[in-house]
């Protein structure tokens, strides 16, 4: 039973050899792209010739022919070959996404979104373990050996694959407490007297937008503590320790009962920031990256 299981392997390796042999002109040039010897993949024609009982090659010290009965099995063989691929494929669509799954995902956006998504993803794919990292530092999903990262805001050029999940806007918020002590500030221009929080990414911009008859401007802002993520600067605005400008969605229950004030609304520009998810793309896509992803697209976009 084994051997005619490795025999049935061997023919496919072999059918493989002969027609990269075929499209690549030569022996060198095919054992490169399988990684072989030029004398092992000689050797694999002659088994081939060998079990046939027929020459299929014409060899020449310039130049390969096939013969009548070589051109015959070329196309029998890239016919076989295609076949197999579409059957293994669709086994491997049909089976359950299993594995690991490595999800990196800002602090603020996987509390709010992600990890609320969890439990029904598992449920749905209980062979996925799901292995996830917030944090507001940018990685490379290859040293990382993340499948999936979750970014915030524009996207720079890159290779990797970018699946949209929504958007939000910012808003400048504070705590009614801080407020009853500073004052509400009614122009932007007046928080340049107040004490602002923001963040310490070296992607931060040293400036709020606003907009004002129809025209945005740039209020330069020091902020008197700085955060590597937004929860932490949320807390603190909580906390009464001074104002911030956030996305929305990360301080959307706290405006909506009261622990947060939103502050300047008639002067907000509407700038939105996107929310991707990145991973690396291509025919070989992990069922368990494919699933994920479909998953927060349909449950983020409702």
């Amino acid at each position: 039973m084994n051997a005619k299981m490795d025999e049935g392997g061997d023919r496919a390796r072999a059918m493989e050899i002969f027609v990269a042999v075929i499209d690549k002109g030569s022996f060198s040039a095919a054992g490169r792209i399988l990684g072989l010897t030029p004398s092992a993949v000689s050797r694999t024609i002659d088994r081939i010739e060998a079990r046939l009982g027929a020459r299929l090659l014409l060899r020449s010290t310039r130049a390969l022919a096939m013969t009548a009965d070589g051109e015959a099995y070329y196309h029998a063989a890239r016919r076989i070959l295609a076949d197999l691929a579409e059957v293994e494929q669709a086994i491997g669509e049909q089976a359950a996404p299993r594995g690991r799954l490595r999800v990196s995902t800002t602090l603020s956006y996987g509390r709010t979104r992600i990890v609320p998504l969890l439990g029904e993803f598992l449920d749905l794919y209980p062979g996925i373990l799901v292995d996830i990292s917030l944090t507001d530092t940018v990685i490379d999903l290859v040293e990382e050996r993340a499948d999936v990262a979750i970014r915030i805001g524009p996207l720079p050029d890159s290779p990797l694959i970018a699946r949209r999940l929504g958007e939000s806007d910012r808003v400048v918020i504070a705590s009614p407490a801080y407020l009853a002590r500073h004052g509400i500030p009614a122009e932007p221009e007046e928080l340049l007297a107040h004490r602002c929080l923001g963040f310490n990414f070296r992607r931060r911009q040293p400036w709020w937008p606003f907009a004002r008859a129809g025209q945005v401007f740039e209020l330069p802002i020091t902020p008197a503590v700085e955060a590597n993520n937004g929860d932490t600067v949320v807390q603190l605005a909580i906390d009464g320790v001074g104002i911030a400008r956030v996305g929305r969605f990360n301080v959307a229950d706290a405006l909506a009962d009261g622990r947060l004030v939103e502050l300047l609304a008639d002067y907000n520009p509407g700038d939105i920031e996107p929310f991707h998810a990145l991973f690396l793309g291509g025919s070989t896509l992990p069922a368990r990256v494919r699933v994920f992803i479909d998953f927060l697209a349909e449950r983020l976009a409702s």
